[in-house]
């Protein structure tokens, strides 16, 4: 009875489980596809110092050997304001650098995909909100707003998280989906 009810709660076994993406972290903005980042960061923790927000973090073991002491955002605990002074500062092109103009980060920015659900957001319920949307560095490109202040996402999208960062829910009706590049 009991491995049974172990079995049918195992998020294994689950749909959605299984298409949901396994990391809930982002590499900083610039950041190479995953491999190439982990084959050329060195730990130095640069982009950490330089960070104006304080928002880069370094994996201790529980992400795996491969990780460790590499950089990673949690967008709702600190999201990236985009300064783009990692990129500037990393001295093996594990982070690009990537100028800090709409442009330029659009084209070479590529953190994850914002998502809002709807049975969260206050804007689907009826009571107008909006906060996602003017927390968004780039409004009107990556995040439109329709009815009540609705939040629809744009495949513009850069996955900074200050949507994420900003949603007052509990839980958070908007999560930014890294990319798996």
């Amino acid at each position: 009875m009991i491995a049974g009810a172990v079995a049918a709660a195992s998020p294994v076994t689950s749909p959605e489980a299984r298409t949901r993406p396994s990391r809930r972290y982002l590499r900083p903005p610039g950041g190479l596809p995953e491999q190439d980042f982990l084959s050329r960061c060195i730990n130095c923790g640069q982009c950490g110092e330089i960070c104006p927000n304080r928002t880069i973090k370094y994996f201790g073991p529980e992400n795996g050997w491969d990780s460790l002491d590499t950089p990673y955002i949690i967008p709702r605990e600190k999201a990236c304001i985009l300064c783009m002074k990692c990129g500037d500062i990393c001295p093996t092109g594990a982070i690009q650098p990537v100028k800090r103009e709409a442009r330029a980060i659009l084209d070479g920015v590529k953190m994850g995909q914002a998502r809002v659900n709807e049975s969260l957001c206050l804007s689907f319920q009826g009571k107008s909100c909006g906060v996602c949307y003017r927390a968004c560095p780039l409004p009107d490109i990556a995040i439109t707003v329709g009815f009540m202040e609705q939040p629809h996402i744009t495949d513009k999208c850069v996955g900074c998280g200050l949507c994420e960062r900003s949603c007052i829910q509990m839980p958070q009706a908007i999560r930014i989906i890294p990319n798996d590049r």
